[in-house]
């Protein structure tokens, strides 16, 4: 496999001329860089004027290398050819480098760049490449790929600094400046020089060209980010110009180097990016340039193209393959023009109890979130999931303004941002399966289209319940995300979270100083319920397509039979009755009952639901309880788990139950109505249609889910502790505290 490796652009800020002089200063040997251990001449050529030189050089290399792959090989150095072509009069450097030693085995080619600054004629710019391809190498050929990647980072860290410092030194010897070349020939065209006065006219053409730029740029979208614009504003980091050198590492680089911009530097870098190691900067310019080449249409900026390299651990073909999905996303959905274009509903302003409040003691920006007083079940049924889902884009998008933002202010890189996550109020009603299915699609949706953008997440007054949601959805969130959850569950919440956040910037609800702009939150109004019917079942939609349809009639009730094998289950349900009214209540059974197909209103025809209502009337004492198993008889084979409760046309139901034992669980909606008026009814068998009409949901939450997580949430008591490790593998525990039990909305 060949392996690619590409340096940012380092700049020094010295003429080009004091550079190749300090740099001639490495040969035949250099002390400061010990595996150089000679060099010799093997071809010269200079031509007439003196402008142009080529030297050849054979070079003996001490590689670091175990002492067993040495002795297989049979050699304690290694050679390679160099070659360095310099142009005084283009005031370029040329440098290949290629091994002669297992050239049959192993092909590494070396290539460096020396050239002027475009926009500073006082400053040099340096690029470097690499290639390494790894044939054979008596089955060493992985730990020969890793010897020679460490080397050239080695090489990579340590080329700058000496060769500052042999630009000190002739400094402090008294040489300072040296004259540039000047053609003798005074009738030489002006286009042969590169300090010539046409560069005057190609520098207007080029500042009329980044005017253009930026006018563009400052109307695109937040993807393309405001950090691209600090680095232009840089003077430390002013952007390299054209190139010579045609193609490196096998792709075109013509619209990189045509385009100064689009270069990165290592000042740049560590500015805005951050301290990278020289492989990861290796990675980003390898990554950048390839999307640049072949990838039409605008592309994210440095900072966010490095947060894909990172979900990925610097695996440019993975980082790439996201990078077009999500560009592919972003144009299919226009993202792009979100935080333009998207007005969230008013119940959304209303109810949505999140705001974006101050920052970190680290510069981050905080998002505040009170998830304990999120309606999600209101919100979904008022504004459907895309308004949620679009509300949660232009979230993201405001954090990559804001975290440019802050770079820029605070003059480091901020790539990330801080959650505050309060969970008071947090009850297991929020475990209604269509919310935590929005939930998971949104994380799905954000973990491949904003990687690496959350630097932690604090989780404050976390309730006893909290463990059974986080099982149900820390498996969907990615590894290295997990890893920056802190949770708290004591009651000493500012003096922890006042380590991570000023004091000054704790919100008002914690008890803090600062007014939180976050809605209050709540229950969303029934009146703002888009209709059922409005909402469809397409298989698509999260809050509908896990629904089915159920009828009750006199006689009939609608029945779903669970069996818990073991205990310490949660069952979870939510219901709405969109007609009529009925009781809904739990039995429990030792027995293993089968659930019988669900009976939809079209399953009983009006022969069976006479049927059914004559023996409603006519069934002598004891009436029968469950219809799943007419035997079972209250108190002796049925215990009744969940006493009933009606509910009217309209109503809405969460709930669940904590099974404590080994059985089965009948959920049943029954009809029901005052023993006067069913005496006065006893003949109206209702062939008019059901009395009652539902949509359903239920679900057992398996008990191995989140055994161990009550009991582990415990050691978090008195700081913001890892979730990660909090809960982690833990041994099964079967006693789920009895808060656990029952939680109805």
């Amino acid at each position: 496999m060949v392996q690619t490796y590409q340096s940012p652009v380092r700049i020094y800020k010295h003429p080009f001329e004091i550079v190749m002089a300090a740099y001639q200063k490495r040969f035949p040997t250099c002390p400061q860089i010990p595996i150089f251990v000679g060099s010799e001449i093997i071809s010269e050529y200079h031509s007439p004027d003196g402008a142009e030189e080529v030297i050849e050089r054979k070079c003996q290399l001490n590689v670091e290398a175990p002492y067993l792959v040495k002795k297989i090989a049979g050699v304690d150095y290694v050679y390679f050819n160099q070659k360095n072509s310099l142009n005084r009069r283009k005031r370029t450097l040329e440098i290949t480098a290629t091994n002669i030693s297992f050239a049959s085995r192993i092909a590494i080619q070396e290539n460096c760049h020396y050239y002027v600054h475009p926009d500073n004629s006082e400053w040099t710019c340096f690029e470097q490449d690499a290639n390494l391809d790894v044939k054979s190498f008596f089955g060493f050929e992985a730990t020969v790929e890793k010897l020679a990647v460490r080397q050239y980072a080695a090489n990579l860290a340590k080329g700058k600094e000496i060769l500052e410092f042999f630009i000190e030194e002739l400094i402090k010897g008294g040489t300072s400046h040296i004259t540039p070349f000047v053609d003798s020939d005074v009738n030489r065209s002006p286009a042969d020089s590169a300090i010539d006065v046409s560069k005057n006219d190609d520098d207007q053409s080029q500042a009329s060209t980044n005017e253009i730029r930026k006018q563009s740029q400052s109307q695109t979208p937040t993807i393309t980010g405001p950090e691209d614009v600090d680095r232009r504003q840089s003077t430390s980091s002013a952007t390299p110009g054209p190139s010579t050198s045609g193609t490196a590492n096998g792709i075109n680089r013509g619209t990189s180097f045509e385009d100064p911009e689009s270069k990165l530097e290592a000042d740049y870098i560590r500015r805005f990016l951050g301290q990278l190691s020289p492989l990861e900067e290796s990675r980003l310019c390898e990554l950048k340039y390839g999307l640049q080449a072949h990838h039409k249409g605008k592309l994210p900026n440095d900072a966010h193209l490095l947060r894909f390299l990172r979900a990925r651990d610097f695996d440019v073909a993975k980082a790439r393959d996201m990078i077009s999905n999500s560009l592919l996303w972003r144009k299919q959905h226009n993202v792009d023009k979100i935080l333009h274009d998207f007005q969230a509903p008013a119940v959304l302003h209303q109810f949505f109890p999140g705001a974006w409040h101050h920052s970190d003691k680290l510069g981050r920006p905080v998002f505040v979130l009170r998830l304990g007083h999120l309606d999600v079940k209101g919100l979904l049924r008022s504004v459907g999931l895309e308004n949620v889902v679009k509300l949660t884009l232009r979230i993201c998008e405001e954090g990559l303004v804001k975290a440019a933002e802050a770079t820029k202010q605070l003059g480091q890189p901020i790539s990330t941002w801080t959650m505050l996550v309060d969970l008071e109020g947090l009850s297991m009603r929020h475990l209604w399966r269509p919310g935590v299915q929005a939930l998971l699609r949104i994380i799905e949706i954000v973990e491949a289209n904003y990687p690496e953008t959350m630097g932690q997440v604090f989780i404050s007054r976390a309730p006893r319940v909290f463990p059974v949601l986080w099982t149900l959805i820390s498996q969907f969130i990615d590894e290295n995300t997990r890893k920056k959850f802190m949770i708290n569950s004591g009651d000493a919440v500012l003096p922890e979270l006042g380590k991570y956040i000023d004091e000054q910037y704790l919100p008002d609800f914690l008890g803090g100083p600062c007014f939180c702009s976050a809605p209050e939150g709540g229950h969303v109004p029934k009146t703002n319920y888009r209709p059922v019917e409005e909402m469809g079942i397409d298989g698509e939609d999260a809050l509908t397509s896990t629904y089915s349809t159920a009828a009750v009639h006199r006689g009939a009730p609608y029945e779903c039979a669970v069996y818990a094998a073991k205990p310490g289950c949660v069952l979870t349900w939510d219901f709405d009755v969109i007609k009529g009214e009925c009781e809904f209540l739990v039995y429990y059974s030792e027995k293993k009952i089968r659930q019988a197909t669900p009976q939809s209103p079209s399953t009983l025809n009006p022969v069976e639901r006479v049927t059914a209502a004559i023996g409603a009337v006519t069934v002598s004492s004891p009436p029968v309880t469950v219809a799943l198993d007419p035997d079972l008889k209250l108190d002796r084979d049925l215990k009744i788990e969940e006493h009933p409760v009606t509910f009217s046309e309209g109503d809405s139901m969460q709930g669940s139950h904590y099974c404590s034992r080994v059985g089965t669980y009948i959920l049943q909606w029954r009809y029901t109505e005052p023993a006067a008026v069913h005496q006065q009814s006893a003949f109206d068998f209702s062939l008019s249609g059901h009395k009652a009409r539902l949509m359903v949901y239920y679900e057992l939450l398996d008990a191995v889910g989140f055994h161990g997580s009550v009991a582990s949430l415990e050691s978090c008591r008195s700081s913001f502790s890892s979730l990660a490790m909090a809960t982690a593998n833990h041994p099964s525990n079967t006693n789920t505290p009895a808060s656990v039990k029952k939680h109805d909305s």
